[in-house]
């Protein structure tokens, strides 16, 4: 028995066709492709992240500083020394701003005898002695987040 090889048959031309080229590119395009978006997307989502992280910590910092500065004016710290900015983590600046809610006849207070930002008076005594206090906490640094973050809170607080 004898077998029939064409490998030492050369006398027969085989071509091949140039389908497989070009599929084998149009391949590589389209994985190239979704690589691309999806290294797009990843650094995007990383940004977000960031920024969402940066905005809720300013969202308690400012809740923090709300109470921080009850503090203060419960202990009685003199009027020109509580409205306040300063930073926290060298990353976030923190203003504090107060003005005084009272009644028309209130002279005990040192702040609201004159010394202190009054905002309004009232008339009825069950309407004094509160304040309005604003806080403002800000992202700027360019190396932490591409844009500005700015939170604002203001808050009536009775004294």
């Amino acid at each position: 028995m004898q077998r029939k090889n064409n490998i030492l048959n050369h006398s027969k031309h085989t071509y091949r066709s140039g389908i497989a080229m070009i599929m084998a590119i149009a391949v590589i395009v389209v994985i190239g492709t979704i690589m691309a978006l999806s290294l797009s997307l990843t650094t995007l989502t990383t940004k977000k992240t960031t920024d969402i992280y940066l905005y809720e910590q300013s969202i308690l910092l400012a809740k923090s500083a709300t109470e921080y500065q009850l503090l203060r004016i419960a202990q009685n710290v003199p009027c020109s020394d509580l409205d306040i900015t300063f930073t926290q983590d060298a990353i976030y600046t923190i203003n504090i701003t107060t003005l005084y809610i009272y009644e028309n006849t209130n002279t005990v207070d040192p702040c609201i005898a004159g010394t202190g930002t009054a905002y309004t008076t009232v008339t009825t005594p069950q309407q004094d002695g509160s304040a309005l206090i604003d806080v403002s906490v800000s992202v700027t640094d360019p190396s932490i987040t591409s844009e500005p973050i700015r939170y604002f809170r203001r808050t009536i607080q009775k004294l």
